[in-house]
């Protein structure tokens, strides 16, 4: 820490200033929670990741970080990293419409289980939410890989100033965050061939692959796997647990749009700071 604070001394506001202390605190709480798995763990990381974006754009109001960004040497790496800010921003997008079509989904075969009395002639409708579900996965798995390319321009080695290098960090937590949403909405189905890359991430490393009981905590897998045994049984106490099921994925995934739509919005707003300093 004391090394890191040294490099960014020349080019950002002292290390005194507590702008540049909660930035790094920031920082430090993501990156030690980057396993988190369930609904709330994931929503506090957002919440984190919404402040850490905050700290960002005071920052960089700083008449000493926009003179660091406005160098031309320094313009490459700008503008790699407005070019990764856009795609997170494409990523972000993504995960709320996913959200948003597993909710839809959520409530129409909510609607539905609260007007049929028995179990009788369900199939049809579990298999319509399963089929939208895995639709929504193959969006999730293209979305996996654009962070992926994210990820790989932000370990090319270069001789990056303070003010880059932080901007750097955060990009690289805002890629962490997002893959854990992205994962939990999915689930472990996304690691797929086509998603094949997850399996070597530092994700991997921490024991991202979901066992058995932190799949329970997840609601959204829960819902998904309560409807799969449905239409294998027309038991109606297997039915009451769809509807159990489902009303705690609603929950969560309207917890988590919230979450999503404010660091879009932070996004934006720091993405905006920087496209206005490089202009002027």
């Amino acid at each position: 820490m004391a090394a890191s604070y040294h490099a960014r001394s020349n080019s950002l506001p002292s290390r005194q200033h507590p702008i540049v202390s909660q930035i790094d605190e920031n920082l430090n709480r993501l990156r030690a929670s980057q396993s988190a798995s369930t609904s709330s763990s994931i929503g506090h990381n957002l919440s984190g990741l919404q402040d850490l974006h905050e700290c960002v754009d005071v920052l960089l109001q700083f008449p000493l970080t926009q003179q660091a960004l406005d160098q031309e040497k320094q313009r490459e790496m700008v503008e790699e990293l407005l070019d990764g800010s856009l795609m997170l921003l494409d990523v972000c997008t993504t995960a709320k419409d996913a959200l948003l079509q597993t909710k839809e989904c959520t409530q129409e075969l909510q609607s539905i289980l609260r007007r049929r009395r028995g179990a009788e002639g369900l199939a049809n409708d579990f298999r319509k939410y399963l089929t939208s579900r895995k639709a929504m996965k193959k969006e999730i798995c293209k979305a996996l890989k654009n962070l992926k390319h994210i990820q790989n321009k932000l370990s090319t080695p270069g001789e990056n100033g303070a003010v880059i290098s932080v901007l750097r960090d955060v990009e690289a937590v805002t890629i962490s965050v997002l893959e854990s949403v992205l994962s939990f909405i999915s689930g472990p189905e996304a690691e797929s061939k086509s998603c094949r890359w997850l399996l070597v991430s530092k994700l991997m490393h921490q024991k991202k692959v979901m066992c058995e009981e932190e799949q329970k905590a997840n609601e959204i897998l829960s819902a998904e796997a309560a409807v799969r045994s449905c239409t294998k049984s027309e038991n109606m106490k297997h039915v009451e647990n769809v509807q159990k099921e489902l009303q705690s994925s609603e929950l969560s995934i309207q917890d988590l749009e919230e979450g999503l739509e404010t660091l879009s919005r932070r996004m934006i707003k720091t993405r905006v700071t920087v496209l206005n300093i490089i202009s002027c």
